[in-house]
């Protein structure tokens, strides 16, 4: 069980956004596809773990001083670091064997993610502004992964709405090793120098604001209406305006962002709105257009 919370497997959760791209192609009940696109979830999953565990491993010190993370395998004792080490080789050998198996462009990918990320590990999350544009650079690839993997062409405005949608994720996180910096006196990251509580709230405003406007034109875009043959693309708005409130009012009100990941596993208003902008749109693309509500 100590091992297998240090692969952080609720953070498989985040790798969902591989099913993206064949979701909005129209494809998602294309059983060959399904199939490739389970295998390649399984990879990018032991990939990511990889990086959990050599990030657990470089973070030690600091876990031990953090209120949550100091339960962590590696900061509690739980794990020793040699055995983190054998597990972090095993989920590379096996990520990227069946990263292969899948398809050597996926591979490429999947490397593209893994690299990145392994430097973040080993310093470029210690400078401000860039920690958070590698983490939403993390879910852009997720999804560039998912459309490799499947032979599925995305569109730039998926891309852009992935990483803004990423991005103010991350920025609501970093505001919560800020808070627990003002609270505990205990420096949480490095990268949390460059941050203070009115900068990392103008960034969420601004972040949130650009999120809404590109939303509204991607849905209003005529390339996108003949796409999904509709104009009415723009009630899914709703849901989407309801979720960033929602993460705000954690955000401002509640002051407890510090797992996204946390969020959307226990969030039920967040969950809903997610679920209803999934149905809006698999109504719009996978209904016949004579029994579609949006018409």
């Amino acid at each position: 069980m100590k091992y297998l919370k240090l692969l952080r497997p609720k953070h498989w959760a985040k790798n969902a956004f591989l099913f993206i791209p064949l979701f909005f192609a129209g494809q998602l009940f294309n059983l060959d596809k399904i199939v490739e696109l389970i295998v390649a979830f399984i990879s990018f999953s032991l990939v990511a773990s990889s990086i959990y565990v050599i990030n657990d491993y470089q973070d030690i010190e600091a876990d031990k001083i953090h209120p949550v993370k100091c339960k962590r395998p590696l900061a509690s004792g739980a794990v020793s670091k040699p055995a983190a080490l054998v597990l972090f080789a095993l989920c590379i050998i096996v990520g990227f064997a069946l990263a292969w198996y899948v398809r050597p462009k996926f591979a490429f990918v999947v490397a593209i993610y893994f690299v990145i990320n392994l430097f973040y590990s080993f310093g470029l999350k210690n400078i401000s502004i860039l920690d958070i544009i590698i983490l939403a650079i993390g879910f852009v690839l997720r999804v560039k992964a998912g459309g490799v993997a499947t032979e599925v062409a995305m569109s730039e405005w998926l891309m852009i709405m992935v990483f803004l949608l990423a991005l103010f994720m991350a920025i609501a996180k970093r505001r919560d090793d800020v808070l627990i910096k003002l609270s505990s006196g205990q420096e949480m990251r490095k990268a949390a120098k460059g941050y203070n509580l009115d900068f990392m709230n103008v960034m969420l405003a601004l972040v949130s604001a650009v999120i809404i406007v590109a939303y509204l034109m991607y849905t209003m875009a005529p390339e996108t209406q003949q796409r999904f043959n509709t104009y009415r693309l723009y009630y899914t708005s709703l849901f989407v305006i309801g979720g960033l409130l929602r993460y705000l009012q954690i955000t401002y009100v509640e002051n407890n962002t510090g797992s996204p990941t946390k969020i959307l596993y226990k969030d039920r208003f967040i969950q809903l709105t997610i679920f209803l902008w999934v149905l809006s749109f698999y109504v719009l693309i996978y209904l016949p257009t004579n029994v579609r509500f949006f018409e």
